[in-house]
């Protein structure tokens, strides 16, 4: 069987601390296994993922916007705002190539998630909250991240760092 692999963005280190920070405050302990992430594909297959070897990154980070606060229903994220790195998600949709799963083929809208799995209360709660109080802010991508999905938790299997 083959395996799954997920590609994320590679956060700066002031935006993961505060991302992350917002992630382990409000998202459930029991639940939460991964730090903040920035999920670029969901499902990937070793096939797609090696033909990241020859694909060319960015010489310099990619500038991201944390754009505000978006409600899942029963969780909340951090939306992220950044042309130039949907303009690079296509360019690896188009590099790896092959089948993409339901989720990853859909409209992509860049976010992190800071809490799932709550309650529709207290996600909404926590949404409001947090809104009031947001504050846009500057951030980075300096690289890719590729993990392998291991039924729940995430093991690193590779970094493609830029510049």
């Amino acid at each position: 069987m083959d395996r799954t692999f997920i590609l994320t963005a590679e956060l700066d280190p002031a935006s993961f601390a505060w991302l992350d920070g917002l992630r382990r405050e409000h998202f459930p302990p029991e639940r939460n296994l991964l730090p903040a992430h920035l999920t670029l594909f969901h499902r990937l297959s070793s096939a797609q993922t090696g033909r990241l070897d020859d694909f060319t990154v960015p010489s310099a980070p990619i500038a991201i916007r944390c754009d505000g606060v978006r409600l899942l229903g029963f969780g909340v994220a951090v939306e992220i705002r950044s042309s130039e790195l949907e303009r690079l998600r296509a360019a690896l949709r188009t590099a790896m190539g092959g089948d993409f799963s339901r989720q990853d083929s859909q409209g992509w809208r860049p976010h992190v998630t800071i809490q799932n799995k709550a309650t529709a209360a207290v996600a909404r709660g926590l949404h409001d909250e947090l809104q009031i109080k947001f504050a846009p802010r500057a951030g980075a991508v300096t690289g890719l991240l590729i993990w392998e999905y291991l039924g729940g938790p995430w093991r690193p299997a590779g970094r493609m760092p830029f510049g």
